[in-house]
């Protein structure tokens, strides 16, 4: 059985024949390297988050908390860190998160502007899942053409407008979507200076609707095609985007539009988990958005309430991971599945799929090497009790 870990053998090997790295190797270089291929604008779009940014900063050294306790002679030599999720095997616990304009971050790429067609392509490649957001510079179904065998999941910001939300998740079960992600903590945008500052938001610029531009719902709603007149359309999708009003009575809607796993992003409280579970909801997704949304506690801190309240219910979890250490800190404190949606956000804009799949065989090869060097062999080894609390 290979080990992921042979990625970093192989860097050194190449060495010898001259052959360096295309790509940074950690999470400063990606960042470097993605912010010299993108406009201050995007930049500071991706980088961003909400107020003074201390939320986004508190989820990044909330995982410098805990510490990992090495065990000796413990046979460690091949690890498994293949997880079981709605069905599937993946060979890792690591996906990638619903990055909202990852589809216009993609300037190193042969052919810029169709970023989520590499993502895809990088799932493909790797076997990493995808969630895929709504928010895509390509629609759903040429997205989830480039998949290949890989699973990935659709993202749903739920619209004020409950056709148009139906539409969405019909067309991704017809896609091949293997579950649907509703995002809770996005109906209308956080406080979020650097884009302030800029007045400038994607989607308002028409970037990043392509799944509401092609669909039959929304077009029937416009007195010209999105391509007769984007601006208009835009403003269209201003007004339909996010939905105040919704609230825990309408979970059983959106139970009922699909038979596909349901999860619910955004859940970091311990009732709320449990009020979603009685709602029949399949997974629960721990994330503050990055903090990108809304000032609230490091999502990581809420993680193992979150583990607890599900009872066995597969919980995924994002916010703040920055390495593979990270990776294993958060499959330590009960993620079933650890997403990262900024490092493999900026692996697009170094290097299209190629910079994504880089990104990913970094972060995978240092969270294998940190399990076999401190005498963990699989991902069931990797509990509470393998944590140490930091002052």
């Amino acid at each position: 059985m290979a080990n992921f870990s042979d990625f970093n053998t192989g860097v050194y090997f190449n060495g010898l024949f001259g052959t360096m790295p295309a790509f940074p190797m950690e999470y400063a270089g990606w960042e470097a390297a993605a912010r010299a291929q993108l406009d201050d604008v995007m930049y500071d779009y991706v980088a961003g988050g909400a107020g003074d940014e201390f939320t986004q900063d508190a989820n990044v050294r909330a995982f410098q908390r805990w510490g990992i306790t090495p065990r000796m002679l413990s046979g460690a030599a091949e690890r498994d860190l293949s997880v079981e999720l709605f069905g599937h095997r993946f060979a890792s616990p690591v996906f990638m998160a619903p990055v909202g304009v990852v589809g216009v971050m993609d300037a190193a790429s042969e052919t810029p502007g169709h970023g989520d067609l590499e993502v895809a392509r990088t799932a493909a490649a790797t076997g990493v899942p995808a969630v895929m957001s709504t928010l895509m510079q390509d629609p759903m179904e040429a997205v989830a053409a480039e998949l290949g065998d890989t699973p990935a999941f659709f993202q749903l910001y739920t619209p004020n407008d409950r056709e148009l939300a139906e539409s969405f998740v019909r067309r991704a079960e017809a896609a091949g979507f293997a579950g649907i992600v509703v995002t809770l903590d996005t109906w209308t945008l956080g406080w979020r200076p650097r884009d302030l500052q800029h007045a400038a938001m994607p989607q308002l610029q028409a970037k990043c609707l392509a799944n509401y531009f092609s669909d039959p719902v929304f077009r029937a709603k416009l007195d010209k095609t999105p391509e007769e007149d984007p601006g208009a359309a835009a403003i269209q999708w201003a007004l339909t985007f996010g939905n105040p009003g919704l609230s825990w009575d309408d979970l059983a809607w959106l139970r009922g539009l699909t038979d596909l796993p349901l999860l619910l992003k955004g859940i970091c409280h311990p009732d709320d988990v449990r009020r979603a579970k009685d709602g029949g909801v399949d997974g629960i997704y721990c994330s503050n958005h990055g903090g990108r949304q809304a000032a609230s506690a490091p999502a990581l801190d809420l993680l193992p309430d979150v583990v607890t309240a599900a009872d066995g219910m597969p919980v995924l979890f994002d916010s703040g991971v920055r390495s593979g250490v990270d990776v294993v800190k958060a499959l330590a404190l009960g993620a079933t599945a650890v997403g990262v949606g900024r490092p493999y956000g900026w692996g697009i804009a170094m290097g299209g799929a190629a910079g994504a799949q880089h990104v990913l065989q970094c972060l995978l090869a240092e969270a294998d090497l940190t399990m076999g060097l401190n005498g963990y062999a699989s991902v069931a080894e990797l509990t509470r009790d393998v944590l140490v609390r930091i002052p």
